[in-house]
């Protein structure tokens, strides 16, 4: 019967998922790739269980996830405790991985970070994913936190609500014209060019549902952009219409660069903050500053 985890090993193992391939991960263990391999294949014996896909880059098995966790949760439990007893160095940094949004990252997030303070520093290690995907990431044990839509707690996780996010359905005045102004929106909609931010993507489709009380999804014509400011650019550039965050849109709106195409139907995206169940004073103290920005900035 297995008793324990060897650290070496389980070390190991998050080594090879973070820097992708066996070679990388003994270039930055100081190792052998053989050494590595040995330690893999140690641990895989141990469980029982193949835990690495041996892919370029090689990804974990749902078994090799939970290990990918532990090792993390371990390190970051290490980093607390020996600053705690002040053996950790005027130099180390904590290093803590979050997931978020893309339109989070272009608006508020990035500027609630900088109010982190930096003694003893924190470094961020972030990953950008759509707001239903997120917490995905942290059931792979990929980061520590998120900011998702999702409501009920990853295992092991603790989940508050930050706030809602309205977007806004807009797109430029000859767009308008051009499209939109031949019927009712609920006819018209699902025909029109539609600028979506990527294959995983489901916002502008949900709100054509909405609007045409689940008849049509949006148009097949579409324009995949897969950055906030692009896709805003694009939108005022005439491609499609889309749904932005109320913060980008409100200037474009006053300048009328931009038009609502239907003031009253905008959508609200609920999001969460989710972290991991430690104790972990710079994660604490991530969360207590994502919270106070999001309350500013993210609709109550």
């Amino acid at each position: 019967m297995v008793s324990e985890l060897p650290v070496d090993q389980v070390r190991t193992l998050l080594a090879v998922v973070d820097e992708g391939t066996f070679d990388a991960a003994a270039a930055a263990m100081h190792l052998t790739p053989s050494a590595v391999s040995q330690r893999i294949k140690a641990l895989e014996q141990r469980t029982g269980r193949v835990l690495l896909l041996r892919t370029k880059p090689v990804r974990p098995t749902e078994s090799g996830q939970a290990v990918v966790r532990f090792a993390r949760q371990l390190a970051a439990l290490q980093e607390a405790a020996q600053r705690e007893l002040g053996i950790a160095g005027n130099a180390e940094s904590t290093t803590l991985s979050i997931a978020v949004n893309a339109d989070s990252l272009a608006t508020w997030f990035l500027p609630a970070l900088s109010q982190v303070p930096q003694d003893p520093p924190v470094c961020f290690d972030l990953h950008r994913e759509d707001e239903s995907h997120t917490a995905a990431l942290l059931r792979e044990g990929t980061v520590m936190a998120a900011v998702t839509s999702l409501a009920e707690p990853v295992t092991g996780c603790t989940a508050r609500l930050l706030g809602l996010a309205r977007y806004l359905p807009v797109a430029s005045p000859e767009f308008v014209e051009r499209h939109f102004a031949g019927g009712p929106l609920e006819q018209r909609l699902p025909d029109a060019p539609v600028i979506v931010f990527d294959r995983r993507d489901e916002l502008q489709d949900r709100y054509v549902r909405t609007v045409t009380s689940g008849r049509a999804g949006a148009s097949r014509l579409r324009h995949y952009v897969p950055t906030s400011e692009g896709f805003r650019d694009t939108i005022v550039a005439g491609l499609g219409w889309g749904l932005v965050p109320e913060t980008h849109a409100d200037p474009l709106l006053r300048s009328g660069a931009l038009r609502n195409v239907a003031p009253q139907q905008w959508v609200d995206v609920p999001l969460y903050w989710q972290q991991w169940k430690l104790d972990v004073p710079a994660l604490a103290l991530v969360a207590q500053t994502i919270g106070m920005a999001a309350a500013d900035y993210l609709r109550q």
